[in-house]
C-alpha cells in the first residue's frame, strides 16, 4: 500500500510539485497566463541548481536526509543541468517557474526521493537566493564589459596627449583642453561605476537560503555551511528581511541606471561632434545609418539608440521602487517583476556598452578641426587673467573684470584676443608685457594646467598611468 501511494504522490510531483492539495480547482488559463514566469526566470536554471545542489549537501551532512539521498538528489541535478544546456529540455509554463519545472523533472529522473530536496526551505528563499546568485555571476561580465571601454579610452588618451580641442560649460567653448584629457573623464566615470558594482555585489553577498517561508525551520540545518558552498560571506540574520528583501535588486538597477547615463552623456556627445557643424569625428560606417530619402545623410543610429535606452532603464528602477514601496513582509508575488526588470535593464545596458566600445574603436578623429574650434573662441582669457594675478599682483577679481573689458573691446573690433597688439592691450593697463601675449596660445594653455588632475600633456601621461595600474 505504501508502495502504491508513493508512486501516486511522485506521478502528481511530476505535473505540478506545488500544487495545492487543500484546493479543489486548478487555476484558470488567465491565472495561469499572468502567475507563470518561466519565460523570465528560466535565465536562473544554473543559479537555481547550484542552490539545490548546496541545500542537498547540506540535509545531508546535517542526517536531515540519508547520504544515499542526498548523492541520489546531487546527481539527478546535475544531470538535469546537463540536459538543459545541451538544449534537451522543454520548460513548461503550467509548472508556473524555474523552481518548479526543475524540481519536476528531478521527479521524473529519480522519483519520490526528489520530494526530499525542498525539506527545510520554501520558495520564497529559495527564489531571492537563486537571483542573489544570478547578479552576482553575472556582475563579472558587467565589470568586464566596463573595463573593456576603459581599456579603449585609455589607448586613446595615449595618442592624444598633445591633441586640442575645446573644453565646454554650458555647452559654450571654455578652455583648451586635450582629447586624452577628455577621454579619461570617461574612465574615471566608467571606474566609479565598477566601485559601485563592488560595492553592491559586497552588501548583496550574504545567504538567504534556510530563511524559509519567513520564520526559519524547526529543522537542525546549518546555514553556515550552505553559506560557505554558495560562496556568501555568511547567512543573512533576519528570515522575515531575508525573503522580503530586494534592496540588492534596486542597488544593482541603481548601478545599471547611472551607468547608462554615463554612456548616454557619451553618445550625446558623440552624435554632437558628428554633426556637420562640429565635425570633429568621422563615424564608423557600421555604426551609422542612411536616410531613406536623403542619400547624403550619415545618422548616428547607434548613439542615438544608446542615448534613449537610457530612458528604459530608468524608468525600470523607478518601477521596482514604485513595486516595493507598498509591499508588507514578508513575500508577496509582485515581487515576481523584479527578475523581468533586472534581466531587461542588464541586456540593455551590455548592449550599449558593447556599442559604445566599439564605436569608440574605430571612431576618427578630426583633429585639426577641433583645434581651430578652439582658435576662434578666446578660450585663453582666463589664462590671460591669471598671468595679471601671478606676474602685476592683481586679486582674481580685479584680472576678470579686466580680462572681461579687453575681451569686449577684441569683439567690438572683431578680433580674438591673440590678434590685438601689445599697444591695444597696454590701453587697459601699462604694465602689461610682450609676454602676457603668450597666454593667449592654446598650446600654452594646455601645456601649463600642470596641477594634479589638470590637462596638460605632463600631468595626463600621470594619470595615465595612474588609470591602467588601477582599472587595467
Amino acid at each position: 500500500m505504501k508502495i502504491i501511494v508513493n508512486s501516486f504522490i511522485a506521478h502528481a510531483m511530476k505535473k505540478n510539485p506545488s500544487r495545492n492539495t487543500h484546493l479543489n480547482k486548478g487555476p484558470s488559463k488567465l491565472l495561469e497566463a499572468i502567475n507563470s514566469s518561466i519565460d523570465v526566470d528560466q535565465r536562473m536554471y544554473k543559479e537555481d541548481i547550484e542552490g539545490s545542489i548546496a541545500h542537498a549537501k547540506m540535509l545531508g551532512k546535517q542526517k536531515i536526509i540519508s547520504k544515499k539521498d542526498e548523492v541520489k538528489i546531487v546527481n539527478g541535478l546535475k544531470v538535469i543541468l546537463t540536459n538543459i544546456q545541451k538544449g534537451k529540455v522543454k520548460f513548461k509554463k503550467e509548472l508556473e517557474d524555474i523552481h518548479m519545472n526543475v524540481e519536476s523533472m528531478l521527479f521524473q529522473h529519480i522519483g519520490a526521493t526528489a520530494g526530499k530536496l525542498h525539506t527545510a526551505r520554501s520558495r520564497n528563499d529559495q527564489v531571492v537566493t537563486d537571483f542573489k546568485l544570478w547578479i552576482r555571476n553575472n556582475s563579472d561580465d558587467l565589470d568586464k564589459m566596463l573595463q573593456k571601454l576603459q581599456k579603449v579610452l585609455i589607448n586613446i588618451a595615449k595618442k592624444h596627449t598633445d591633441t586640442i580641442l575645446p573644453g565646454y560649460t554650458h555647452l559654450q567653448v571654455a578652455q583648451p583642453i586635450s582629447l586624452a584629457h577628455y577621454s579619461l573623464a570617461y574612465v574615471e566615470m566608467m571606474g566609479r561605476d565598477r566601485q559601485r558594482l563592488k560595492n553592491c555585489i559586497e552588501i548583496l553577498n550574504e545567504n538567504p537560503l534556510g530563511s524559509g517561508a519567513l520564520a526559519g525551520t524547526s529543522f537542525p540545518i546549518d546555514r553556515n555551511y550552505t553559506a560557505s558552498l554558495l560562496k556568501f560571506k555568511k547567512p543573512t540574520v533576519n528570515a522575515l528581511d531575508s525573503v522580503s528583501d530586494r534592496d540588492f535588486a534596486v542597488e544593482f538597477l541603481f548601478v545599471l541606471s547611472l551607468i547608462s547615463i554615463h554612456l548616454s552623456r557619451m553618445a550625446d556627445e558623440v552624435i554632437l561632434w558628428a554633426n556637420q557643424q562640429f565635425n570633429f569625428v568621422k563615424l564608423p560606417d557600421e555604426l551609422a545609418t542612411g536616410s531613406s530619402i536623403m542619400p547624403q545623410k550619415k545618422n548616428p543610429d547607434g548613439a542615438e539608440l544608446v542615448r534613449g535606452n537610457s530612458g528604459n532603464i530608468i524608468s525600470n528602477l523607478n518601477a521596482l521602487l514604485i513595486i516595493l514601496k507598498g509591499l508588507p513582509l514578508a513575500y508577496s508575488k509582485d515581487l515576481q517583476d523584479d527578475k523581468k526588470i533586472i534581466f531587461s535593464s542588464f541586456d540593455n545596458v551590455s548592449l550599449a556598452l558593447e556599442v559604445m566600445t566599439e564605436m569608440w574603436s574605430s571612431i576618427t578623429f578630426n583633429t585639426h578641426v577641433m583645434k581651430e574650434a578652439v582658435k576662434n573662441s578666446n578660450a585663453t582669457a582666463t589664462d590671460f587673467a591669471n598671468w595679471l594675478v601671478q606676474h602685476l599682483n592683481f586679486s582674481f577679481r580685479e584680472a576678470y573684470h579686466l580680462t572681461g573689458k579687453i575681451v569686449a573691446y577684441a569683439n567690438k573690433k572683431n578680433k580674438n584676443l591673440d590678434q590685438l597688439s601689445l599697444e591695444e592691450l597696454q590701453k587697459f593697463n601699462k604694465k602689461i608685457s610682450i609676454d602676457a601675449k603668450n597666454t593667449f596660445s592654446i598650446e600654452e594653455s594646455v601645456k601649463n594646467k600642470k596641477s594634479f588632475g589638470g590637462t596638460s600633456p605632463q600631468s595626463v601621461k600621470q594619470t595615465i598611468k595612474y588609470a591602467i595600474k588601477k582599472y587595467l
